[in-house]
């Protein structure tokens, strides 16, 4: 019947060609004004209140089953003789054969017509019911136990063993036809028969559980010794720490502790790499606390710690450290503490092999205890987990356990050759042609100095300086020789310090005062001349000034003169000119220090007075005016020059000119200039000092009228103080 809804074009209206004719042979005597459905329109609510007496879902799911109509079923049929009854069972026999041609691979089908088989009592059909089931589906094992029941149910013994037998044949992998085939065989009373089927199901090696039925089903009947032999072929079927256990425990139970002491310790040999094997080690070791064998068991927990894996060895600390607290002695225990702490390092080493300050602790703790060969192992697991990135940065703390490793066997295990090894073996591992650590080069050269092995020290730090050069590497080994007084190999160590870093100040000094030292003037002189013909230096200041001191050390004024002269051609920095006027004015007064007071007022000392002041005034001037005239923008460097000047010229005393400096002294004004920001505008202002010279007055017109000012001011401020 089609759903639709009235529309405009209704038989009242529009085209009557277009009505609907009651003629339609498809609508038969209806019209098609019968055949709409009218659907109801949307109900608006107009009252929103909510009612006085509510209903709730339960109560309308309680009147919906109250007014449920009772179902409507078949009435019993009575069947009277035995013409009906065949008619009957024909009838349903037909039903049944229906079904199952439709649904040929439905066991329920086949199940349902062969009970009804059953309950017709016509037990030949209902068996050859099974059969054909088994011919369609005999890979199906609840087919096979409905059979078999059917034949027990109705004391067909024979029959159901029969079943059984080719039940398993078929299907040995099922446990549960074998369970049931056994227990048919345990009602009947056969015990002999059952054995013989759990024999037949052993062949085909199943799971434990199966071994333990047949072990419980031989104890049921007291047949102890057969279930030992069981036993024994179990644990060689099954070699597993459960299967140990399910064993040692059987002979405890019959009070057999030797026995059950042999089948733990064969266990122990058999499996003591296996996964689960921290379980038996602990039922071991419960065993024998049990047996009141306290040193058995604290042996059992040792070997066992040795040999499981700290990650699985979790509740075996737990266990051992508590055997400890009841048993042990406070040595014990706190051994028992160590193992626990053991653990959790292994625990972190494990889950991060990259931590080293999770292995620093863990060789920590060993050492602590004392143990070397448990500390040298896990030194060369720590060892072994080397960095995957060839940076310095990863390598840093990484070296640190060859070091320790190394000084852990020259000072406490007291190896020296294993000691030559480690540095050996870290030096090998390094990467030196990207990076080095010379902290392990020289501590392998003074372990062999330590061994008085004098050779062994030099092919290392020479190994260091052709392999990788480090300024330490230079510095210690120079260091050494010096000590020895091998100033030739000081000499050559120098010049291939120079030859690899020579714009290395450092090398450049050490290698001129060795000189020096050694009264080789010329050799030192000729040492500071190749430092500062240098194109780049790192420090170039404090090579010229040692070099400066040097020659005025030697009372080589005329060089030290040179070497000023020559440095103020390279930088006019204000601390050389101000070190050239010191010179001038200092130059040759250390050997007149030493003569009597008597002759500082002859003659002669007034003239080298007088001509060491003219000098030093000279460089002063000439500093000014280059300050003045070439570098005008350095103000302060002007005004600093002129502060110092002034100092110097007090200094002289009656020979100074104090005027000189003051006349050219200047004057300090606070100004303002703005502080640029990022986007270019200008928001605030700072103070700074400038300085205002006194040829810059001249000059400017400005200033002039600043300066006429300045003098106004001060001037009225000296009358309102008068």
């Amino acid at each position: 019947m089609a759903l639709t809804t009235r529309g405009g074009g209704g038989a009242g209206g529009g085209d009557p060609s277009k009505a609907p004719s009651a003629s339609d042979p498809s609508l038969g005597f209806l019209t098609k004004r019968d055949t709409e459905v009218k659907l109801p329109r949307a109900t608006r609510v107009k009252n929103k209140t909510p009612a006085p007496i509510q209903i709730t879902a339960e109560q309308i799911l309680r009147e919906a089953r109250e007014r449920q109509e009772p179902e409507i079923r078949p009435p019993k049929q009575k069947i009277t003789d035995t013409h009906e009854l065949s008619e009957y069972r024909l009838r349903k026999r037909k039903e049944f054969e229906d079904v199952i041609r439709r649904v040929r691979w439905s066991v329920s089908a086949w199940v349902k017509y062969a009970r009804w088989e059953e309950q017709q009592r016509d037990f030949a059909r209902a068996r050859s019911v099974y059969e054909r089931a088994l011919d369609v589906a005999h890979r199906d094992h609840t087919l096979w136990l409905k059979y078999a029941e059917f034949e027990m149910r109705n004391r067909f013994v024979n029959h159901a063993r029969n079943v059984w037998d080719r039940a398993v044949s078929l299907l040995p992998r099922v446990d549960q036809l074998w369970y049931k085939y056994i227990h048919m065989e345990e009602l009947l009373g056969a015990v002999a028969n059952a054995r013989q089927v759990f024999e037949r199901w052993m062949a085909w090696r199943p799971d434990t559980a199966g071994w333990n039925s047949y072990i419980k089903f031989e104890l049921r009947y007291g047949e102890v010794e057969r279930a030992r032999a069981i036993y024994e072929r179990f644990v060689a079927e099954h070699p597993r720490p459960d299967t140990f256990i399910r064993y040692a425990k059987f002979e405890m139970k019959r009070g057999e502790v030797e026995r059950a002491r042999r089948v733990y310790e064969r266990a122990a040999d058999l499996l003591a790499d296996d996964e689960d094997a921290e379980v038996l080690f602990v039922a071991f070791a419960e065993f024998e606390e049990r047996c009141r064998e306290v040193e058995r068991a604290r042996a059992i927990y040792k070997y066992a710690l040795d040999r499981v894996p700290k990650g699985r060895a979790e509740e075996l600390y737990r266990k051992f450290l508590a055997f400890e607290k009841q048993f042990g002695d406070r040595e014990g225990i706190e051994d028992a503490i160590v193992g626990k702490r053991r653990f959790q390092y292994e625990d972190e080493v494990r889950k991060n092999p990259l931590n080293y300050d999770s292995w620093f602790d863990y060789i920590r703790l060993e050492e602590s205890v004392g143990n070397k060969n448990r500390i040298r192992e896990v030194y060369e697991r720590a060892i072994a987990n080397v960095p995957p990135a060839e940076e310095k940065r990863y390598w840093q703390r990484y070296i640190y356990l060859w070091i320790n490793y190394a000084l852990y066997e020259e000072l406490d295990a007291q190896d020296i050759e294993r000691t030559r090894d480690v540095y050996k073996e870290c030096l090998r591992l390094i990467p030196h042609k990207k990076f080095t650590f010379a902290k392990i080069w020289l501590m392998a050269a003074q372990f062999e100095i330590r061994q008085r092995n004098l050779k062994a020290a030099r092919q290392f730090l020479g190994n260091a300086i052709g392999m990788a050069p480090k300024g330490k590497i230079f510095k210690k080994y120079i260091e050494i020789e010096l000590y020895l007084g091998n100033f030739d190999r000081c000499r050559t160590l120098y010049e291939k310090y120079i030859e690899w870093a020579p714009a290395n100040c450092y090398a450049w000094r050490k290698y001129a005062e060795l000189e020096k030292n050694l009264s080789e003037t010329d050799r030192a002189r000729s040492i500071y001349e190749l430092a500062i013909a240098q194109p780049a230096l790192d420090t170039p200041e404090v090579l010229w000034k040692e070099y400066l001191q040097f020659e005025i050390d030697e009372s080589e004024f005329g060089r030290a003169r040179d070497l000023y002269e020559r440095l103020l051609d390279r930088t006019k920095h204000l601390k050389v000119w101000i070190s050239y006027a010191e010179f001038e004015a200092s130059a040759g007064l250390g050997s007149e220090d030493s003569e009597s007071e008597e002759k500082k007022n002859e003659v002669g000392y007034q003239e080298q007075q007088m001509e060491r002041v003219s000098k030093c005034r000279a460089i002063f001037v000439r500093a000014f005016d280059y300050f003045r005239t070439s570098a005008p923008e350095l103000k302060e460097e002007r005004a600093m020059l002129l502060e110092e000047w002034l100092n110097k010229e007090v200094s002289f005393g009656d020979l100074g000119d104090v005027s000189l400096v003051q006349k050219k002294a200047p004057r300090k004004v606070k100004r303002k200039r703005p502080i640029p920001t990022e986007d270019g505008s200008t928001i605030a202002y700072e103070e700074y000092i400038d300085y205002i010279f006194p040829d810059e007055v001249a000059q400017a017109p400005n200033l002039k009228i600043l300066e006429a000012a300045y003098k106004w001011k001060k001037q009225k401020t000296g009358d309102d103080d008068e």
